[in-house]
């Protein structure tokens, strides 16, 4: 299922949202909102795949939700609004698109078929996670993923194919990766276990974890806690 937050300040024109979202089958709401600032911390923390964001609301607009969050970092976006001189604006935002109110429901058919395109999603596919990166969308199968590295302000991803840079953080990364396959073993690294090929005790209490590639990562003393759940996966 697709996740999707709504966020317009309007009760009608969330309800008419949801109704659409849920007559076509294939998405799920990850939430509501009614204002910018519940829109921040409903992206934080929910990590949706979509959000449909009304441009003009109190206090806080669409667009500066977009701000506060970051390009880079929003999931796809969808603008909804009863004005059409902020299309442009929209586009510049990194919008995938943008719809008028009322809604027609021919129109929004077609954004949601272009979101499906976009995510990519099939029931035998929800596996794969959308990363952005370099101003577009790469989806990558989790099990792909090797290790994730903080640096600076941007976030390495390392995968069989290649290696992507996010601007991201790694906290917020953490929050979208399965607990039980990726494990924090330093501040500034999470690793997949299923690529964690040998561990070796270092010094003062550290470790060297060799991956697949045969990059090597270092646990910190601080995340010693996590290494059962290492040592578990190579038996």
């Amino acid at each position: 299922m697709i996740r999707a937050l709504i966020v317009d300040d309007e009760s009608l024109a969330r309800e008419a949202v949801r109704d659409l979202l849920l007559a076509d089958g294939a998405f799920a709401i990850a939430g509501e909102c009614e204002d910018g600032t519940a829109a921040i911390r409903a992206i934080e923390e929910q990590h949706p795949d979509v959000v449909f964001l009304d441009v003009q609301m109190p206090v806080m607009d669409g667009f500066a939700v977009v701000e506060a969050v970051g390009a880079e970092r929003m999931p796809l976006t969808v603008f909804v609004t009863a004005y059409d001189q902020y299309a442009l604006k929209a586009f510049e935002a990194q919008a995938l698109d943008y719809v008028l109110k009322p809604f027609d429901e021919e129109r929004f058919a077609r954004v949601l078929a272009r979101l499906k395109r976009q995510i990519g999603r099939s029931p035998d596919s929800s596996d794969r996670i959308g990363l952005k990166s370099g101003g577009r969308v790469v989806f990558v199968k989790r099990a792909e993923i090797l290790w994730l590295e903080a640096s600076g302000n941007q976030v390495k991803v390392r995968t069989t194919t290649g290696t992507l840079a996010l601007r991201d953080t790694i906290k917020n990364m953490e929050g979208r990766l399965d607990a039980d396959s990726f494990v924090r073993i330093h501040r500034s690294t999470i690793v997949n276990v299923d690529h964690v090929r040998e561990i070796r005790p270092w010094y003062t209490g550290e470790y060297i974890v060799v991956m697949s590639d045969r990059h090597e990562l270092t646990l910190s003393r601080g995340y010693r806690a996590n290494l059962p759940r290492l040592r578990g996966r190579l038996g």
